[in-house]
């Protein structure tokens, strides 16, 4: 498993690492202790990391390509096209996609981590 991003551009394919490891402690490592998940509204903590962890139980691999990482300072903006495509648990296909808009923050450790992860960007979400 990676270990966490040490620039700012790395942080979505940490994030890709850790959610297809399937290990929901592991994940919410990629995220600031207050960092926020926005799916179908501001999601912090323990409904945060739930929220994750329902996509994650899905079993369907993500795959992540940034499109844009604007850093300044210790804060940088990414765009990041993903998709979770494949055949679930269940037999039945799972195709979710989007493109986010999400804030990272380089921690006093030099880490790289989500403050704010909106998956969707624009987008409202309806799934699991």
């Amino acid at each position: 498993m990676r270990q966490l991003a040490e620039r700012p551009e790395d942080v979505p394919a940490v994030f890709a690492d850790r959610f297809n490891s399937g290990d929901p402690a592991a994940l919410a490592e990629v995220y600031e202790d207050d960092g926020m998940l926005v799916l179908g509204g501001p999601l912090t903590g323990e409904a945060a990391h739930a929220a994750n962890a329902r996509l994650q139980g899905l079993g369907v691999p993500i795959t992540v390509r940034p499109r844009h990482v604007h850093a300044n300072g210790d804060l940088a903006l990414l765009i990041v096209d993903w998709s979770i495509e494949g055949t679930g648990p269940d037999g039945e296909p799972v195709a979710i996609r989007g493109t986010a808009t999400d804030v990272a923050r380089r921690g006093p450790d030099g880490y790289w981590r989500y403050a704010i992860d909106n998956p969707f960007g624009v987008e409202d979400f309806e799934g699991p």
